[in-house]
Parts: C-alpha cells; structure tokens; sequence
C-alpha cells in the first residue's frame, strides 16, 4: 500500500488530456510536455473521479487504480469520513486547466436540485483563477443588467445575446466564483486553473453560430439551460476578491469547496493546515515547490497536482512557487 508510518501518502495521477474545438497550446508549454506537432489542448483533468474520466495513480503499490478504486479501497483515509459518508465512492471535487484559444460556447450549470431530477448526479459551482491571460483576453459571467426570463429569451431568438453579458478584462491572478445557474463563458487568451464540483452537465446557450469539425452546428440547449439560469442573481459581480499580497490567501469559502493560494519564496517552509476531516488537493501554478506530508517528501512541479489524504497530520510547502489548495 502507498504508506508510510501507517499513514496514506500523497498521490500523483496519470496525464488526462482533452482535445477539443477551441484549444490551444499553452498547457503543453505550462506543463513542459512535448507533444506532436499541430496537437492543441484544451483541457487537462487533474483530479477527477467522474466514468470515464477517472484519475489514475502513477506510483507506489496503489499504481493503476482509478480514484473511485482508491476511495473503494481506502474509504475515510483517503477523502475523509464525514465525505466518505456523504459521497460515498464518488469524488466530490473536479480540477482542471483549462486553455482557451479560441472562446468557449456561453453556457449554464444546473443546481443540485436539477441536476439530480434530470440526470441523477450534483449541480455544477465553480471557480476560475487566471494563470496567463493574452493581452485584451476577457471573459463573460453573469448578465450587465437583470433580465427576467421572458427577457432573455427574447434575446436569444433576436440573436443579441452578446449585448446583454457582462464582460470582465482578465489578468493573472485574477479569481472569479460562478455559483450554478450562472451564464458563463471563457474568452480567447486565457489559461485558468477551475475547481468545481464534480460534474459535467453543461448547457450551450449560444456557441456564435459555430461549426463543428463536419461543419455542423453545434447543438444548443436552450430551453434546458432557460430552466438552469438563476434570474434572482444573474447580473451579480462573480470576482473574487482578496489579499494579492498574502503568504496564504482565500480565494473562496463556499458550500462545495474552499481555495487557498499559497505563495513560497523560497526561504522558508509555510504550514499548510489539513482540514478537518478531509482531503487536500495541492496544485502548483508556478515554480517548484517540496510537499512534506509526515515523514513523506514529495516534489511538486509547476503544472503538477498532488492529492493529500485526509488522514495526513503535518504538512509543509518549501520552494519557490505559488500553490492553490482545495477541499471540501
């Protein structure tokens, strides 16, 4: 078993990379990978438990097994008892990086409630924080003024929707939470690290009369996604905003999750708490930092992604780099 003194070690996972429409080359070059000639990313799953998609361990004896296989075998050490007993082999969380080139279809998560009625799984809350951004890159969250559903039909069907989505100018370090229900769309030059819960039900508003790779549209889900928008909160401000110059920083405190930003300068170690009863996902954005977790040490390398189990007890970060820390 991956253990040291009785205790669960960090765990690294196997690359998960997706090709899709709008992707580009910056994840490659973030993550140091050499890749074939002309092949773009747009996403590259970190943690992930979903079908399908699922995580797989590179080293120790746990190698080869998927997320949902560890939590099968390992339960409450792994995730957390209180977790382990709310999600059962289901990993709550999802972590991503995700590279725009080109943008991204304006789109919609359903809530719990919804999400469950319609496809027996968890709504969709997220949060973006912005690694790079090219020079005019934005994004879209939310709406610049409130609109009744009625009224945002009607902008669909005259085609104007673009006029009514409010757009933020981007820049690293940025941070933005995006509750379920909230009209979202990531632009052109952005290269973002997104923690969510653990979901891929999305809804495509409207995707800029786009074709796919045989030249068809791409499908809508417009009267799903009417069902999904949050109109009491459509045009809230969704950044977060927080202490830039902080050792360690909240980027937010939500019902599904809680992220943290760490900064090492490299001339001394910083604790990390372990929260209470759970897991902890470490993910380098920048640099190169030393994970102690006990007796343990493990290298983290920027673009790399580390899972804590939740029965670690002392944890250190040393390095010169910035970290985001997640869980539940």
């Amino acid at each position: 078993m991956n253990e040291t003194n009785g205790r669960l070690k960090p765990l690294k996972f196997a690359l998960n990379l997706k090709t899709v429409l709008w992707g580009g080359e910056k994840i490659a070059a973030f993550k140091g990978l050499a890749l074939p000639a002309g092949r773009t990313i747009g996403e590259s799953w970190e943690v992930s438990g979903l079908t399908g998609h699922e995580s797989v361990v590179t080293c120790g004896d746990d190698a080869g097994l998927t997320l949902r296989q560890l939590i099968t075998r390992h339960r409450g050490r792994l995730v957390g008892n209180h977790i382990y007993r709310r999600y059962g082999n289901e990993f709550p969380l999802l972590v991503k990086f995700i590279d725009a080139r080109d943008r991204l279809s304006v789109q919609v998560h359903p809530g719990d409630e919804l999400a469950m009625e319609r496809h027996g799984c968890s709504g969709k809350d997220e949060m973006w924080y912005i690694i790079e951004a090219d020079p005019h890159a934005t994004l879209v969250a939310g709406s610049n003024t409130p609109l009744s559903r009625e009224q945002l039909l009607a902008t669909l069907d005259g085609k104007r929707l673009e006029s009514v989505l409010k757009r933020y100018p981007t820049a690293a370090g940025d941070c933005f939470y995006l509750p379920a229900g909230t009209l979202h769309s990531i632009g052109a030059g952005n290269l973002l690290l997104e923690i969510q819960q653990a979901s891929d039900i999305t809804y495509r508003v409207w995707d800029y009369d786009r074709r796919d790779g045989n030249g068809q549209p791409r499908q809508l889900h417009t009267r799903l996604a009417l069902d999904a928008i949050d109109y009491n909160r459509l045009d809230a401000d969704c950044r977060r905003y927080y202490e830039r110059s902080a050792d360690v920083a909240t980027l937010c405190d939500g019902d599904y999750f809680t992220a943290r930003r760490l900064m090492l300068d490299g001339s001394r170690a910083i604790d990390i708490s372990m929260p209470a009863d759970s897991f902890l996902i470490i993910i380098n954005i920048g640099g190169n930092a030393t994970i102690n977790a006990d007796s343990t040490q493990t290298t983290l390398a920027q673009g790399e992604t580390l899972l804590v189990p939740a029965e670690a007890s002392h944890l250190t970060a040393i390095g010169t780099a910035t970290l985001i820390t997640a869980h539940c």
